[in-house]
């Protein structure tokens, strides 16, 4: 990683300055950051180190410069990429780069320090068919996946199946007690209908509440009329559920059933576990009594009325019914390997397996990292889990449990309009409930969208619009900080120019056509071995693709997709700038060979990220 090599250099020739020049200790708290400069006449990278020097050396900042500057001119590997460093008032270095050394230099990026990961995302309830909000969890998840990969992971991608919670038993009270004669082409369109109805009858029947209490008795225990209508119900949404994602390019390793961490003992197992603990206890008196409780370390836990988190630090409720972080802790004490159970195993579709109560041993869970990516609204229950494992013992595994959390997508106006949905109040975003009904759901958004982008083009040949739809779709929902509400507008997303999935898209496309054409005349991207004076336009694009490495590394200590869509959106704006300024095959000798080589690279670089973001990589638009 370039800048890896320029940090260690820097940090190498600092200790040589502070020992040997001015015979102190280095500062244990010292740090050594670089930055691109904005304006390129002041380097390609700059640090301020010398700055923060000055006490320690009771020196001024310009001649600790100047003495760190003689250091790293001594550095021969430094000295030949970095031929040129400037140290500027009040002791700022900036260091300028040889393009044609770095363009034949291999830099790798540092190991990664776990040996397996595993990533949960998804987690959609089995009870309805699924929506965008659920999308953009997918799109996270994926996106996290296919990054760790990139990096040198071993990822293991799990999808939670929540088939005992409240959302499935309302559809199955729905099923047996709603009339619903109304055509559907799928069948969870057909229970988003009944649990969106079953929601609004039982504020006119509370009796239907209390079958509610019935069927979730019934999920857990298993083996009885209930319980079999519940598997089959959300055995056929995953199905769907899962085809749909697959129109994403995102796919998974193993479904892990919730029914199966209960009945095959995972609960009973972790249980015993946490009986142990002064952390965990069962009420005898007040709202709890009766409920195994798991003791807040960083609230009072002498809180008379029902709030969220109250509800969230009870594992097993007074009826015996297990909560969702109950279950979730079990989870997780399987997914490090901290359980003596496991789950059989067996095919669910393709390569996709899931957990079983028979079938045949396999190798998963025993990760060293956890990663689960669920919105914002779950920060609760995931700390729950995490100060579990911490009064288990197991601060390792604690340490290392990572939740990314994101924020709710909502509709435009106009999307909401385009949906029929009733917009006089001139809000400016429109929720979603799956309780109301109130949504799109993802096959009508991809239509949708697949329309917009059709009657938009004007070259039909290339991608399809419909791959072109979940291409923009999918970078739409990555591009916004993760904390960011996304308020979805379908003709943003699909709009040619701008910080879109279809401009990256294009971008790419254009260069690959250079290429082609490039090679149809019999010329081939190979590194110059003499670099032309550089145009600006080609000095931003050379140093934003050196910048490759830092953008994947700083996503994956992040865990932010989105730092990756700025990185290419940048990248691709870049190019094109390039591609105005510069003619590439009208160009002759030396720098016609450098715009091709340059040209080459861009795709590459490009490509590399469009593969992590789930992009295609289109020969055509």
């Amino acid at each position: 990683m370039l800048s890896q090599f320029i940090i260690t250099s820097i940090q190498q020739a600092v200790q040589h300055v502070v020992l040997s020049v001015h015979g102190e200790a280095l500062p244990a708290d010292l740090t050594v950051q670089i930055e691109q400069p904005a304006n390129m006449d002041h380097g390609d990278y700059s640090t301020n180190i010398s700055m923060k020097l000055t006490k320690t050396l009771r020196n001024a900042p310009i001649r600790i410069a100047e003495q760190i500057k003689s250091q790293l001119e001594q550095t021969e590997s430094f000295a030949k990429l970095i031929p040129r460093i400037q140290v500027v008032p009040p002791g700022f270095i900036n260091f300028y780069i040889d393009w044609s050394i770095w363009a034949q230099t291999t830099f790798e990026l540092p190991p990664a320090p776990a040996k397996k990961v595993v990533i949960e995302h998804t987690s959609i309830n089995p009870n309805k068919s699924a929506h965008i909000g659920h999308l953009r969890n997918s799109c996270i998840g994926d996106t996290l996946v296919r990054l760790m990969k990139k990096i040198g992971y071993e990822v293991e991608v799990h999808n939670y199946i929540d088939d005992l919670g409240n959302q499935l038993a309302d559809t199955v009270v729905g099923l047996q007690n709603i009339p619903l004669s109304k055509e559907h082409i799928r069948f969870g369109d057909y229970c988003w209908d009944i649990y969106s109805a079953v929601n609004k009858v039982y504020q006119k029947d509370p009796e239907l509440v209390n079958q509610r209490s019935e069927v979730l008795h019934a999920l857990e225990e298993g083996n009885q009329n209930l319980s079999w209508i519940g598997h089959l119900v959300a055995e056929k949404i995953v199905r769907e559920h899962i085809e749909e994602m697959k129109q994403f390019g995102i796919e998974y390793d193993l479904l892990v059933w919730e029914s199966n961490i209960v009945r095959e003992g995972f609960w009973a197992s972790a249980f015993e576990l946490l009986k142990k603990t002064s952390l965990f206890h069962q009420e005898t008196e007040g709202k709890l009594a009766g409920c195994w409780v798991l003791k807040q370390t960083d609230q009072e836990s002498g809180d008379d009325h029902e709030t969220e988190h109250s509800v969230d630090k009870v594992l097993v409720r007074s009826n015996g019914i297990l909560t969702y972080t109950a279950k979730d802790i079990a989870y997780h004490l399987w997914k490090y390997g901290l359980l003596q159970n496991d789950f059989m195993y067996k095919k669910f579709a393709g390569d996709l397996w899931t957990t079983s109560s028979h079938g045949e041993m396999h190798s998963f869970g025993k990760g060293d990292m956890v990663i689960n990516v669920i919105d914002y609204r779950q920060q609760y229950p995931q700390a729950m889990v995490k100060q579990a494992l911490e009064g288990l013992g197991f601060t390792k595994e604690a340490e290392k449990l990572r939740h990314v959390s994101y924020g709710v997508v909502s509709l435009s106006p106009s999307a909401a309009a385009d949906l029929g949905m009733d917009t006089s109040d001139g809000k400016a975003s429109y929720a979603m409930s799956g309780r109301q009904g109130i949504g799109i759901k993802i096959p009508e958004l991809i239509d949708v969208m697949e329309n917009i982008i059709e009657e938009a083009r004007s070259d039909k040949e290339g991608l399809s619009s419909r791959e072109i739809a979940t291409a923009s779709i999918r970078y739409y929902l990555l591009r916004f900080a993760l904390q960011t509400e996304v308020v979805f507008d379908m003709k943003q997303a699909a709009e040619i120019s701008g910080n879109t999935g279809v401009y990256l898209l294009y971008s790419y496309a254009r260069a690959l056509s250079v290429l082609n054409k490039a090679t149809d005349k019999g010329m081939t991207p190979l590194i110059p071995t003499q670099f032309p004076t550089l145009e600006k336009a080609e000095h931003a694009l050379l140093r934003h693709i050196s910048a490759w490495q830092d953008a994947l590394y700083s996503a994956d200590k992040e865990l932010s997709p989105n730092s990756l869509c700025n990185y290419a959106y940048e990248l691709a704006s870049l190019f094109n700038n390039f591609y105005g300024a510069c003619p590439i095959l009208k160009a002759e000798g030396d720098v016609l060979r450098f715009r091709i080589w340059l040209t080459y690279v861009f795709k590459e670089t490009l490509g590399e990220a469009l593969e992590v973001l789930g992009l295609p990589t289109p020969s055509r638009m």
